[in-house]
């Protein structure tokens, strides 16, 4: 599947029906100010790894709803990764290790009513292997593998990859 604009994946009304209280909310659209990768919003790479989780899902006969939530939370962390680039926290400490974490903290905090097993497992797992316990749930690995292919394909163009490889020297 083809990465579009995140208008286009909003037109599907059976789709925007599950996420749309999670979407409209203040708190989610907080992400349209955070950049994910390059010109990227929080707000547009989720939608898209959701909505695309949402679809394979769908055509699998899986549980597509969980998949569009759990996919739509799965980066919900609390401000912008590049803010913490030039701290020294440990390595196991940085963005990439944690932030999953934070994602579900911050989904219990504010969507409760829309968390269960599932949905949890996708949040906290998606960033397997980085995490090092696989997801359990299929709806998990499709989300971790859609997110995968969702970031590379912002990413393919860059000339600044290895920034988000960790492979820069840092300025001073």
């Amino acid at each position: 599947m083809k990465v579009k604009k995140v208008s286009e994946y909003l037109k599907d009304k059976d789709y925007y029906q599950i996420i749309a209280p999670i979407l409209t909310s203040s708190e989610f659209l907080k992400r349209k100010r955070y950049i994910h990768h390059e010109n990227c919003s929080v707000y547009e790479h989720c939608i898209s790894v959701s909505y695309l989780a949402y679809k394979i899902c769908k055509k699998l006969k899986l549980n597509y709803a969980d998949a569009a939530i759990g996919g739509l939370l799965h980066d919900f962390y609390e401000e912008p990764w590049q803010d913490h680039l030039y701290r020294k926290d440990p390595f196991f400490k940085q963005h990439g290790f944690v932030h999953a974490a934070n994602a579900l903290d911050n989904a219990m905090k504010y969507f409760p009513e829309y968390i269960n097993e599932r949905i949890s497992d996708i949040i906290l797992r998606h960033m397997f292997p980085l995490n090092i316990h696989p997801p359990k749930y299929a709806e998990s690995w499709i989300v971790t593998f859609v997110d995968k292919k969702v970031s590379l394909d912002v990413l393919k163009p860059s000339k600044n990859m290895f920034k988000y490889l960790g492979l820069t020297k840092k300025n001073k």
